[in-house]
Parts: structure tokens; C-alpha cells; sequence
């Protein structure tokens, strides 16, 4: 007899099956789990919003049951008993509720300042709640907001209007501008902290009669601050003191602002060395007292170790700068003596220093009817037993017209250019270009390259000037750009026009005319200006663009005579094309400055 035997085989999982079985399990459960979790915070967050409108009801009713003289803000306008903030406990979430209360003027009785003139304009109050909660996860802060009218006819009004007007360097109107208003001579005393509308204005037309008791201070981020000054021993007449509201009549005060800019220094020899720790005093035009005068920027100022000093947050104005340093003098700058700052920008000014040498006379050479530097003037100083010539530093390039047209390589004629897109038209506005019309419209972009010019060696560009600097809003931003292009050979250069950052993508504008390092060294240059509109009924226009140059560090138009002795001196400055000028010079200081303007020859 046979026994069959029959083998069993056992079936399990491998290693690599369970893993993946894992994995899967933990994915689903991971998921499950976030689902889980969103659903859980969006269950606390809309508990959390309940709460908030629930606790802005609160609030909302509270206001309805008080007299309507009481709804306003302890310390603020119009005053009441309402607090600016309150920290509240709902449902155990912490929030902070920010009150707002304004004066309405309704337009059925007239308006303050309009036709008819409502001499009583607080007809209605907006009151608006604000509530946050500041360890809330994903909470957005909600705002309420209701209108609280007068049980009764309205009675004459007992206060006056306070407008607060702000706008820009170009007198546009600034809108958001974070504008503050005290008046301390109350109790309590009045504080508010609000923004400009769309029309650049903060209008309270339920202010509190008072003489000089306003202080108002307007600022916006990365914007300069203007302000209302106090009357104090070292300011006795402020030129902008504090404001003033008279009995039912409106007061307006203006206030500009506008973005701060940065001014980078550097110290410097004429071979372009740099010098550390050179002291000197910046001072803007702008007048925050007189009698005496105040300025509203005067700092000492010092340049680094490196020779260098970045001021951000600077204003716009027109500055001077005078040198204080006890080792070195200064015997010219770059840009020349004041400069303006534009809003918004950054302005690279260097200080050209020479070793100290008793009687030093900078003399400053400039074109009269541009007030730019003149390069290559010759400028003799003499006395008797003393003779000597000096010739002033490249100064710039310059043009004014376009009118003789396209094809001229060298830049000989000065009014002529190499070529155009013909989306520029050059010769019908006196000198001016503008955007070419076609039946009534002007076209939305054109450009026109300039010929090649001849600084007459290797040399450092610095600064491009365009006039005029504002262009019509409706042409858009940056209506007018350009690049440049440079290089040592005309017969082999490539001409690659580049931007600011020194590539061919980018563009300089009226916010940034430092010319880029990567043409320093080169002795031909060449720009490429592009007009844009976006409005075919306006168009920019360009009259006059410049370019500072110096070689190594001379500064533009500028020469400096060192180690004078006492006494008076004949200054005399001639250059080629332009008529001499001759002037007595008396060197009674240690330093001192000479401006010659000259004038072009008929």
C-alpha cells in the first residue's frame, strides 16, 4: 500500500508588502487627521467671529441708549463717553475693541464751506468698532460700523471745522497719509489718529474752539513727516505753529509730504583714494522758524573708515554742505554745491579732499544759462609774484535740440542725432521731442538714439539730468527712460545700451540717473531715450538731457588754488565758445569759494 504525502506551502507578507501597507495606512490616517484638524479650527474660528459680532453689538447697544451728546470719544472728536480702546473677555477669547466716532455733514442743509454754507455741520456721527484679538489663531480683525442721528432739530453748532490738507512734492494730494491731532488744552485732552481720504483731506468738522491749541502732525510709511511746531525759547516763531479752529468757520492747513530718498557720500583724493573720518555739515533750505532762521534738516555729519557715509530717509530739498574738517579742505564735489534731492530717489555726491593747506580758493565754473559745470575752462589767478593757471575738470554733455535730424554718427552738430523709430518727433516744438501724432493721437511708444560723444579720454560718468522732471499723470509712470551705451573704439564698439543696474533689461528713469560703473573707463558714450504714453491724448516731452563725467576724481568744472597768501587776487576764466570773465578775489579765510558764470559768445 502507498502513502501519497502532499506538501503544505504557507503564504505570509514580505517586508516590502507590510511597509507599503504602512505607508498607505499612515497617508489615509495623516489625511484623516488633517481633515479632522481644519475642521476643528474652522468650528473655533466661526465661534470666535460670533463672539466678535456678538461683543460689536454689545457695543452698538450701549451707544443707542446714550444721550446723542455723549456718543463720541473720551479725548477724541467729537467728545464723548465712549472709549478709544477697551480690553473685553467673550467666551473666553481676549479681544481689544477700538472705537471711532466722526462728525457726518449731510448734504440736505448744505455743507460746511459750500453753497448753501452750513454754519452747524454735524448733522449725524458714524460710529465704528474695530475688533481684534490678538492671540487668536486666523482671526482678521472685523470692523462695524453704524450712523447715530439727533433725536431732535439740530441746534447751532458750538465748534468750528478743522481740514487737514496733505500732498506731495508736485502737489498731488496723498492719500492714506497717517495724520495726528492733539489739543491738550482740554480735559481731557483731545487725540486723534486717523488717514486722508481719496482727496488727500482729513475733515473734522465738530472742532472744539481754540486759538493755537491744534498740534497736527502728518506722515505715511516711507514718506517724510511734516508737522505744526510749539512756540518755544529756541523756536519763538515756528513758521508752521500750531493750528487754530474759530466758532463756526472752517480751518485748513496744508501739510506736504513725500517719498525720503537716499544720499550716499564718499571722501575722496583726486586719484580717487579714499579718506576716513572727514567731517562736514549738511543743511536743507527748508524753514522750520525764523528769526532766527531754523532749518528743518542741519546735521554734522562724518564719513567712515572707508571714506563713506549712506544717509536714507532724507528729505526733499535743496542742500549745502559746509566743510568742517580739521586735517583736509575740500576743493570740489560731485554733484556742485547745493544739490537738490528728488523724492524717491538715491543721489551718489562725492567729496574731493586735498591735505590742509592754509588759503584755499575752489572756483566753480559754470555755464549761465544751463548752471552746469564747464569742463576744459581755463582759470588764471594772479597777482603780484604770483601767476598760475589751472583747467577745470570735464564737466558734461549736454542737448537741447533734435530739429536737424537723423544720421549723424559723431556728435558734431548739436542738433542732430543718429537715429529714430519715427515714433519721436523732433522738429516741431522748439527744441523739444515729444511722441509722433497721427490723426489726432499720439502713438504709445517711441525711441530715438542719440550720436556718439567724445569725452576726449578714459573718464567716470556720474549723474544724467533730464528737464523737465514732472511729465502729465495721464502719460503713466516712467513715460520717459533710457539707457546708455559706451566704449573706447566707435569703429568697433558694440553698442549695448544697459541700465542702471548695468544690464540690458533695465531702464534709468527720474527716480535713478547714477550712472552705472560698467562704463566707467570708456571714452565714448551714447544714449537711447523711449518715450511712452498711456493716454494717446497726452504725451511726455524731453528739452534737455545732461551728463556729468569727470576723469579719475576731478570734479566737474571745478579747480582749487592751495597755500595763498593774504591779500587780493584777479581771477580770470576763459574757455573756448564763451566770453572771459574777470574778478577781484580777496583771501582773508582759510577757505573760501568762487562760482564764474560764463556767457556763450553771440
Amino acid at each position: 500500500m502507498f502513502r501519497s504525502r502532499i506538501k503544505k506551502r504557507n503564504f505570509g507578507f514580505t517586508l516590502v508588502e507590510t511597509l507599503v501597507a504602512v505607508s498607505v495606512f499612515l497617508i489615509i490616517s495623516m489625511s484623516a487627521y488633517q481633515a479632522y484638524l481644519g475642521l476643528i479650527k474652522a468650528v473655533k474660528l466661526s465661534r470666535i467671529k460670533a463672539a466678535a459680532s456678538n461683543l460689536a453689538n454689545e457695543q452698538f447697544e450701549i451707544v443707542r441708549n446714550m444721550p446723542y451728546s455723549d456718543v463720541g470719544i473720551v479725548g477724541g472728536l467729537p467728545v464723548g463717553n465712549i472709549p478709544y480702546a477697551q480690553n473685553l473677555t467673550r467666551d473666553q477669547y481676549g479681544f481689544t475693541v477700538t472705537a471711532t466716532v466722526r462728525s457726518i455733514d449731510q448734504s440736505f442743509d448744505g455743507t460746511i464751506g459750500g453753497n448753501p454754507n452750513d454754519l452747524s455741520p454735524a448733522d449725524n456721527k458714524l460710529v465704528e468698532f474695530a475688533v481684534s484679538c490678538a492671540t487668536c489663531e486666523n482671526f482678521a480683525p472685523m470692523v462695524f460700523t453704524t450712523t447715530v442721528a439727533p433725536k431732535n432739530l439740530e441746534t447751532a453748532s458750538t465748534n468750528g471745522a478743522l481740514f487737514v490738507r496733505v500732498f506731495d512734492a508736485n502737489g498731488v494730494a496723498v492719500v492714506g497719509a497717517a495724520v495726528t491731532v492733539r489739543n491738550d488744552s482740554l480735559s481731557p485732552a483731545i487725540l486723534i489718529n486717523d488717514t486722508t481720504n481719496s482727496q488727500g483731506m482729513l475733515q473734522i468738522v465738530d472742532a472744539p474752539p481754540g486759538v493755537g491749541v491744534y498740534n497736527i502732525s502728518v506722515t505715511k510709511t516711507g514718506y517724510s513727516t511734516d508737522s505744526t511746531l510749539p512756540v518755544t525759547v529756541g523756536n519763538p516763531t515756528p513758521s508752521k505753529p500750531f493750528g487754530t479752529v474759530a466758532l463756526q468757520q472752517v480751518t485748513q492747513i496744508s501739510f506736504a509730504i513725500d517719498r525720503t530718498s537716499t544720499v550716499n557720500f564718499s571722501s575722496r583724493t583726486l586719484n580717487c583714494n579714499a579718506v576716513p573720518s572727514i567731517d562736514f555739515s549738511l543743511a536743507g533750505s527748508k524753514l522750520i522758524g525764523t528769526n532766527p532762521d531754523l532749518y528743518k534738516y542741519d546735521e554734522d555729519l562724518q564719513t567712515n573708515g572707508s571714506g563713506l557715509l549712506s544717509l536714507t530717509n532724507v528729505e526733499w530739498d535743496s542742500y549745502s554742505l559746509s566743510f568742517s574738517d580739521a586735517s583736509f579742505d575740500l576743493i570740489g564735489t560731485n554733484p556742485l554745491l547745493a544739490f537738490n534731492v528728488s523724492p524717491n530717489s538715491v543721489l551718489d555726491a562725492q567729496l574731493i579732499v586735498a591735505p590742509k593747506n592754509p588759503r584755499t580758493l575752489v572756483v566753480v565754473v559754470k555755464d549761465s544759462s544751463l548752471l552746469l559745470p564747464l569742463a576744459d575752462a581755463s582759470v588764471r589767478l594772479y597777482k603780484t609774484g604770483y601767476d598760475e593757471t589751472l583747467v577745470t575738470g570735464r564737466g558734461f554733455l549736454n542737448q537741447t535740440d533734435w530739429s536737424g535730424g537723423a544720421g549723424q554718427q559723431q556728435f558734431t552738430d548739436t542738433n542732430e542725432y543718429w537715429s529714430s523709430d519715427g515714433g519721436v518727433n523732433t522738429g516741431e516744438f522748439g527744441g523739444e521731442i515729444r511722441l509722433t501724432e497721427v490723426l489726432g493721437d499720439y502713438t504709445s511708444d517711441g525711441y530715438l538714439e542719440s550720436s556718439v560723444f567724445d569725452t576726449g579720454s578714459a573718464s567716470s560718468f556720474y549723474n544724467i539730468a533730464l528737464e523737465p522732471q514732472d511729465q502729465p499723470p495721464l502719460t503713466g509712470s516712467n513715460s520717459i527712460r533710457l539707457q546708455l551705451a559706451s566704449g573706447n573704439d566707435p569703429a568697433t564698439t558694440t553698442w549695448d545700451f544697459k541700465g542702471p543696474d548695468g544690464t540690458v533689461s533695465t531702464y534709468y528713469d527720474m527716480s535713478n540717473l547714477n550712472v552705472a560703473s560698467v562704463h566707467t573707463n570708456d571714452r565714448y558714450i551714447k544714449y537711447k531715450i523711449f518715450l511712452h504714453t498711456d493716454n494717446d491724448a497726452v504725451t511726455p516731452a524731453l528739452s534737455d538731457i545732461s551728463l556729468t563725467y569727470t576723469s579719475s576724481c576731478i570734479p566737474p568744472g571745478q579747480t582749487a588754488f592751495q597755500g595763498l597768501s593774504s591779500g587780493t587776487y584777479t581771477l580770470e576764466v576763459s574757455r573756448t565758445g564763451y566770453q572771459t570773465q574777470s574778478v577781484n578775489v580777496s583771501t582773508g579765510s582759510d577757505w573760501q569759494k568762487q562760482e564764474i558764470l560764463l556767457i556763450p559768445e553771440p
